[in-house]
């Protein structure tokens, strides 16, 4: 009897936890977080707006493959494209163009450049990207993803894009 009564008692906290543990709050997980930061009131979404620049119409500007490198474009959509530049199969950077129509803060950057490729205003930002602004519209960025590609390798790939190009879609 004892022995029975004890099986009912631990059947009943036990139940009782898993009831308690169940209706309690789990802490949100990263990805629900971040959404529920970029939900909240004042926080910066910015939209694509109707008029920026097909993604696709950005590919015929980029460097092609050739001198041990390969370009891979991996992403494109309304106002941007990105693709990565491989080497002997490893990504040492990454590229892209970004229609800056949806987001007139991202050219402001730009203001005070005293550097530019081909007479367009030129900037670093951090230590691993560097940007150009071609037609006062669209941002041509390389992010280095490896050590081994330098601010000078970044340099060079930028001239190597078809900026003038670029800049007629404006």
């Amino acid at each position: 009897m004892l022995k029975k009564f004890r099986q009912i008692i631990c059947s009943v906290f036990l139940i009782s936890l898993l009831l308690l543990n169940s209706c309690s709050s789990q802490p949100a997980s990263r990805f629900e977080q971040a959404q529920q930061e970029s939900l909240q009131t004042g926080t910066r979404n910015t939209a694509v707006v109707k008029d920026a620049e097909s993604g696709a119409s950005f590919n015929k500007f980029f460097p092609s493959s050739g001198d041990g490198y390969e370009r891979v474009f991996t992403q494109e959509k309304q106002g941007f494209v990105q693709a990565k530049l491989k080497q002997e199969g490893k990504e040492v950077a990454a590229i892209s163009v970004f229609d800056t129509i949806s987001n007139k803060a991202a050219a402001d950057d730009f203001e005070n450049s005293s550097n530019n490729i081909k007479g367009y205003p030129t900037v670093e930002k951090g230590t691993n990207t560097t940007a150009v602004l071609v037609g006062d519209r669209f941002q041509v960025k390389i992010t280095s993803r490896d050590p081994s590609f330098s601010r000078e390798d970044r340099i060079l790939w930028l001239e190597k894009f078809n900026l003038d190009g670029l800049a007629k879609l404006d």
